[in-house]
């Protein structure tokens, strides 16, 4: 049998749920999960994750570290100006829905960083609501507390992002954007995922994943090792980018009847391109 895949550790510790609750998770589970997929480091990480008598991980601190690790992770979105990348494929989309309110939604968005900096640059214009939405709630209170300092046009809300009476009321109207979150999805779950946007009917996606091979994992590890100090940090910020899709993979769980789909890799195996965008737009 195959063993599966890599996992980053804030995939196995945070056990939030859709609905808001949160399931108890035995460190020993995360540990074994590791160990099952030769993750031997990351597996030391997780056996020094607090625990209580009964094996099940202190949540308050694994809050209080994904905090951290998340505050640590921007740095690499800041590294990649991502907001201004972001901006930058959005103004053509935007442009081509014509005058009026637009909302952008930003899936899986942690911080919230991409959509803080566009809400304090405006460098979308002002008929565009910016919302951030992700399942854990301690990084949506960070996000609106850090927005609410800056006064920042924009809001963060704890919900899934495609339920049908959530923030998707006007799909004609709703980019839905991400900046870190394919890379978390394999197989089925990321088929899902787009099958979720085509069949709201959402306006356009444009979703980032860092470009795979040798060189952008070499600097990624470079970045990582000089500018994070939790381990967690640098364990999974690394591992995000070993973990990312090639084009085919992207387009063949993207692509529907519906929308025009595009995305691609360097054609250089040397290259300095770091990240890319699979941006799908409805015919």
């Amino acid at each position: 049998m195959t063993a599966p895949g890599p996992v980053e550790i804030t995939d196995l510790v945070r056990g939030w749920l859709p609905d808001g609750g949160r399931e108890p998770i035995r460190r020993d589970d995360v540990v074994g999960a590791l160990l099952e997929r030769g993750q031997r480091r990351g597996a030391r990480i997780a056996a020094a994750l607090p625990a209580s008598d009964d094996g099940l991980l202190d949540l308050a601190v694994v809050d209080a570290l994904v905090l951290r690790v998340h505050a640590e992770l921007q740095r690499f979105t800041e590294e990649l100006s991502q907001g201004r990348r972001t901006a930058a494929r959005l103004r053509p989309l935007l442009d081509g829905l014509g005058p009026g309110p637009v909302r952008v939604v930003d899936v899986g968005c942690g911080l919230g960083h991409v959509i803080r900096w566009l809400a304090a640059t405006g460098a979308l214009g002002p008929d565009v609501e910016l919302v951030g939405i992700d399942l854990d709630r301690t990084l949506v209170a960070s996000a609106a507390a850090l927005a609410a300092e800056e006064d920042l046009p924009c809001r963060f809300l704890a919900a899934d992002a495609f339920a049908p009476d959530g923030v998707i009321t006007d799909p004609d109207r709703t980019v839905v954007i991400s900046s870190g979150l394919l890379h978390h999805l394999r197989g089925d779950d990321l088929a899902d995922f787009f099958a979720a946007q085509t069949r709201l009917g959402v306006a356009a996606f444009v979703h980032w994943d860092p470009v795979p091979g040798p060189w952008p994992v070499l600097g990624a590890w470079v970045f990582h090792r000089a500018r994070m100090r939790e381990p967690l940090s640098r364990h999974d910020g690394l591992l995000s980018v070993r973990r990312s899709h090639r084009a085919p993979e992207l387009l063949a769980a993207a692509r529907h009847p519906d929308y025009d789909v595009t995305c691609t890799d360097p054609r250089r195996a040397l290259t300095t391109q770091v990240v890319r965008p699979v941006v799908g737009v409805r015919r």
